[in-house]
């Protein structure tokens, strides 16, 4: 009997471990296909848990009554164990180390707290335009809002570099959403209703009741502060949450200035945490060399049957894209003003002589290359 008092607690140290190590960046974790795993733990945690504990119960009597040198052992054992329970629930679990901000509070630039070139999400939505700065998004990884009347879940996976907006309705109905860890390198989400399983880089749920089912994207921009200003002098921007400024940074991260193995940056092309631009169009994916944009600015090219041009403001870390009205017309930019057949658009893709007359704006993604090609494994390379 003494055996299985510590047959339950191995089991359920073991247990609690696993369930953290198959969803979070652990060595080796997230290169494993060990995400129904992780989520069959999750789903019957309290079933693991009340048999490893009918266990420890069992055989503890006879654990505890031994009367030599060692009476000490079954108590460390416990202690240890139940130490080892509380550090992976609470210490180890993603919503614990990346916690929501608190107060969500807006302000236009006059009250605005960051400076012009800190890179933010900008969603426009009904003439209301906000921007979320990536610094705040790498660590609350997600923030819920309103844009002009439009719910909206703002997303930010530093490990991928991916930002992504998408309308959290499900079913017809506003959801609420938690971060759960990671597969693959990507945050994943849990929704209240349904405790399904949703990727934040294709906004799908991966595992769960609603397995297959996704959320509808939002369009957003990747620019600086000064650029989304520029284009929507009335925005409002985000300020940091008080509660969590030690986790902010100073923006290494969105300059790609970050050492650390998980969020770092390879300089050259086509590397694992090399920086690319990412854009689908009707299930067609493409990626492109940020590299290659940062030297021409404008580049001109096809996503399937869909022709297209990607531009980079001389800040260097604003980019957008839009499709070209015909494939014969090609696109130049000077002065962050894209020219093409007589007309000239502003970075937003309004045409300046006309302000009712738009460019189509496409999604495009500035994302590490490792997370473009793992969620886009068909995606065609522009080299």
């Amino acid at each position: 009997m003494k055996k299985i008092f510590y047959l339950g607690l191995a089991g359920l140290a073991l247990f609690e471990f696993l369930k953290i190590y198959f969803i979070m960046p652990m060595p080796g974790s997230q290169r494993l296909d060990t995400l129904n795993i992780a989520y069959f733990f999750h789903a019957y945690r309290w079933p693991f848990r009340i048999a490893f504990v009918v266990l420890i119960a069992a055989g503890s009597r006879r654990a505890f009554g031994i009367r030599r040198r060692w009476k000490w052992l079954p108590s460390l054992a416990a202690a240890l164990t139940v130490a080892g329970v509380g550090f992976f629930n609470f210490v180890m679990a993603a919503e614990s180390m990346f916690q929501q901000a608190r107060i969500v509070v807006f302000e236009q630039r006059p009250r605005n707290a960051l400076d012009d070139n800190a890179v933010v999400i900008g969603v426009e939505n009904n003439g209301e335009a906000k921007a979320y700065p990536i610094r705040f998004l790498a660590y609350h990884h997600q923030v819920q809002d309103t844009v002009g009347g439009k719910p909206v879940l703002v997303t930010y996976c530093s490990v991928c570099r991916s930002g992504r907006v998408f309308e959290p309705i499900v079913h017809g109905r506003p959801e609420k959403f938690r971060l759960v860890g990671m597969d693959h390198f990507n945050a994943m989400f849990e929704d209240a209703t349904t405790q399904s399983w949703w990727r934040q880089a294709t906004g799908e749920a991966v595992a769960g009741p609603l397995k297959g089912e996704a959320m509808k994207e939002v369009s957003c921009v990747q620019l600086t502060l000064r650029k989304w200003f520029e284009l929507y002098p009335d925005a409002a921007v985000m300020q940091p949450d008080a509660a969590s400024m030690a986790n902010y940074g100073e923006g290494k991260f969105e300059r790609g200035e970050n050492k650390t193995g998980l969020t770092g940056t390879d300089r050259d092309s086509w590397k694992e945490k090399s920086w690319v631009v990412g854009i689908q169009v009707d299930g067609v994916s493409k990626a492109y060399d940020w590299n290659r944009l940062k030297e021409q600015r404008v580049i001109n090219d096809q996503v399937g049957d869909t022709p297209i041009v990607l531009i980079l403001s001389s800040d260097q870390q604003s980019f957008a894209a839009f499709e070209r009205p015909a494939a014969s017309e090609l696109f130049t930019i000077q002065d962050d003003t894209l020219s093409s057949a007589g007309k000239s658009y502003d970075f937003s893709g309004r045409e300046l002589a006309a302000p009712g007359q738009q460019l189509r704006k496409l999604s495009a993604y500035q994302e590490f290359w490792h997370s473009w090609r793992t969620f886009h494994p068909e995606t065609k390379l522009d080299r």
